[in-house]
């Protein structure tokens, strides 16, 4: 996994965080926060918090004494201890796409399958640049809406040596996830111990955190496992139009769902999440990789440090529907502040296409290279003797060229980053070759990938247990 140890890039002063810090104390203190799950009323009722109905009015200085029972780092174990993760201080873990229900492949637009969820986590597991195909990678649409979550787990769980994502839908499908992650982990108690999935809880915003997600982040939570309380905000649609009206709810938000989990079990990992861009106001559809998300990015950083809080934002974002310039240019407007601003877990990392709604196979391709050229340019610069070359200015001289110099001969293979789908070649060549565009380089790039793919090694019978488990509760489940 990459180390972000370039300097962190903050825009609020001082007195900007203090007037935020005041905003959200006002709301969870004077609007409250709708929690639609009576153990989470009564936890904060005992608590000492007031409650009308589903709405919980939070006393700002015990939601601070909550997150402070947070851990600001902690692991995530892969079952390939090589592809384990750190989640805090300057890591930085990058996974897919997440909840896309189609799929674009070249010029078909079309609904995901379970082969296609397939085939994205063996993209995921080839590229070293992922540390997690992250969780619904692509809806199976072709598989049971009640039973396609063991399928989807079974799939991340043995196509991929990775950390992977829990199931969020329901109670019922988070408690699947942790009884086929106990199997593949060996016991509760070695998941316990060492966190072994994250998974995802949205608030339903405005200020509304609903049953289901409730549902399922009492039973990760209750388990040790790390939940991303992530504000899904959109402004003008789920906040006010202003940057920092947004952040005010994003904070009242993401530290509500905190303090929850630190009731249900003191101690937990959380993720600070943050989701949050804005709609276009003439036609009213989600917009992404816009000025106004990237500097949300920017402060939902610097707030989460201000916490002392791990933090969930950033992604190859994008509102095109195809892989084309605008998907290359917003996925970068997006990336960048992810980077500047040291996001610790990126979600949407790679194939997020149409607003979300598309998982696409190129742009997974286009996404991999920016993340990799991004993690190369903030790899902190080594400056020594040697890398100044004075030695090769002895060789050659005035007017001459370093291309055969001893010091680019003994450097040429690594002293530069060697794009995978960029081409240089000369007008002629590249047409020779096809006259190529990036988004068809993707997908012959993707269909390589796919046929190189080999399954990373698992125990045949934790195979086998995790099958028998699958089928079992496909049939329980009346699929």
């Amino acid at each position: 996994m990459f180390r972000n140890r370039m300097p962190r890039y903050e825009v609020l002063s001082e007195e900007a965080l203090a007037t935020l810090d005041g905003g959200w104390r006002r709301l969870v203190t004077e609007i409250g926060v709708e929690f639609l799950d009576s153990r989470a009323l009564d936890l904060f009722r005992a608590a000492g918090q007031k409650v009308e109905d589903n709405t919980v009015f939070l006393d700002p200085e015990f939601v601070m004494e909550q997150v402070a029972k947070a851990p600001r780092e902690f692991d995530v174990q892969a079952r390939n201890p090589e592809h384990s993760i750190h989640i805090g201080g300057d890591a930085m873990a990058f996974g897919a796409v997440y909840g896309p229900p189609f799929v674009r492949e070249g010029g078909v637009r079309r609904d995901g399958t379970m082969d296609d969820f397939r085939n994205f986590s063996r993209l995921a597991q080839s590229f070293g640049v992922l540390d997690s195909a992250g969780g619904v990678v692509t809806e199976p649409n072709d598989t049971p809406l009640d039973s396609r979550h063991l399928d989807m787990t079974y799939a991340l769980q043995t196509l991929t040596d990775k950390v992977y994502m829990g199931n969020v839908v329901s109670g019922v499908n988070a408690r699947d996830t942790l009884a086929m992650t106990e199997i593949l982990f060996g016991s509760r108690e070695a998941i316990e111990q060492t966190p072994a999935t994250i998974s995802l809880i949205n608030c339903n915003s405005p200020l509304r955190w609903d049953d289901r997600m409730l549902e399922a982040q009492f039973e990760y939570t209750s388990a040790n496992q790390p939940v991303v309380l992530t504000p899904f905000i959109l402004m003008g649609a789920m906040s006010p139009v202003t940057i920092p009206a947004a952040l005010v709810q994003q904070m009242a938000e993401a530290l509500s769902g905190i303090a929850l989990s630190q009731l249900i079990r003191p101690g937990a990992p959380v993720i600070f999440g943050s989701f949050l861009s804005n709609i276009d106001m003439q036609s009213g559809s989600p917009t992404f990789g816009t000025p106004e998300s990237g500097l949300g990015l920017l402060c939902t950083g610097q707030i989460a440090r201000h916490f002392g809080l791990p933090f969930r934002t950033g992604g190859g974002l994008t509102s095109s529907q195809v892989p084309d310039a605008q998907a290359g240019y917003e996925a970068l407007m997006t990336l960048l502040p992810t980077f500047l601003a040291g996001a610790n877990w990126v979600m949407h990392s790679a194939g997020w296409l149409e607003g979300g709604l598309v998982a696409g196979y190129e742009k997974f391709v286009i996404d991999v290279e920016l993340v990799q050229m991004l993690q190369h340019e903030f790899t902190p610069l080594e400056i020594d003797e040697a890398s100044m070359a004075f030695d090769a200015h002895q060789e050659v001289g005035h007017g001459g060229h370093f291309l055969g110099a001893m010091h680019t001969m003994e450097r040429f293979r690594t002293c530069f980053y060697r794009p995978m789908l960029s081409s240089s070649e000369n007008y002629e060549r590249w047409m020779r070759n096809g006259a190529k565009d990036t988004a068809a380089r993707a997908g012959e790039l993707y269909k390589k990938k796919l046929e190189e793919y080999e399954p990373p090694p698992l125990d045949d019978a934790i195979r086998e247990e995790l099958e028998e488990y699958v089928v079992r509760r496909r049939a329980e489940l009346g699929d």
